[in-house]
């Protein structure tokens, strides 16, 4: 999942690069989420190289380090298709272009605030360490006490329940609205769908660590809630990037540009 998710937002990437029809507020929110699922593709294929050596290489630098990187990413993720949600609501309900001046501010505000969320434990509010295997790392939620849980569950709210119910009510409003004109041209259901099976096992996960005693449960089924979150990236990358036709033009001109050049000269 993590090379396909890697390959996939690349592609995407690219074609933004390349595509000057892509250059729109709009898509810049798209690229914004590309650059986050990117993110937690690389993350995650250093996390695949510790898993082949059976151990984590890096020491304890690099163990904060992989953590920070991989919460900047996953918030990213999550708030940046948030804010694709509440820019398409804005397209189609408002029927007014999104303005350069807001998808820049959008992005801008996505990003901090996902690296100050990240920062925080490097700050001693949360922690990073090991997890159950001991071949990458991330928030350590085997540390229970009111240091933990208060960061937990204020994180939580702003970076998960929020953007959940952003993106819940965004594309409801947006279906109630265009299924009585017939012109329901995106899937209203998916992308709230991936945010909440995606990224709800993980927050099941620490949730259930502030009630029990996550020991009990074995370290290889601790690791499936971050299985299910590497494929986030590809599911992303086909529901943003390959189902748009727009993007998938692009892609395919980054692919073949002979093709593409004789398509324009046409």
């Amino acid at each position: 999942p993590a090379l396909a998710g890697l390959c996939l937002n690349s592609l995407t990437i690219l074609s933004f690069c390349k595509t000057p029809e892509l250059r729109t507020p709009t898509h810049l929110l798209v690229l914004s989420l590309a650059l986050a699922d990117t993110g937690i593709s690389l993350n995650a294929l250093v996390a695949a190289t510790s898993s082949l050596l059976r151990r984590w290489p890096y020491g304890s630098e690099g163990c904060q380090a992989h953590g920070f990187q991989g919460f900047v990413a996953s918030l990213a993720s999550i708030c940046s298709s948030a804010a694709i949600a509440w820019g398409r609501y804005h397209h189609y309900c408002t029927r007014s272009q999104l303005a350069w001046n807001t998808a820049i501010s959008l992005v801008i505000c996505v990003w901090l605030s996902s690296a100050f969320w990240a920062a925080l434990p490097l700050l001693g509010w949360g922690h990073y360490d090991y997890e159950p295997l001991g071949t990458c790392c991330t928030l350590d939620y085997s540390r229970v006490d009111r240091n933990f849980i208060s960061f937990l569950f204020t994180m939580a709210f702003f970076n998960f329940f929020l953007p959940l119910f952003i993106t819940l009510i965004s594309y409801r409003l947006m279906e109630q609205k265009l299924r009585k004109t017939g012109h329901l041209q995106v899937n209203t259901t998916l992308p709230a769908r991936t945010l909440l099976f995606g990224w709800g096992p993980y927050a099941l996960l620490y949730l259930y660590a502030t009630v029990a005693d996550v020991s009990s449960i074995s370290p290889r089924l601790q690791m499936v809630p971050a299985l299910i979150a590497k494929t986030v990236p590809t599911i992303n990358a086909i529901n943003y990037a390959v189902g748009s036709e727009m993007v998938h033009r692009g892609i395919w001109q980054c692919l073949s540009p002979q093709r593409s050049e004789l398509d324009r000269a046409r």
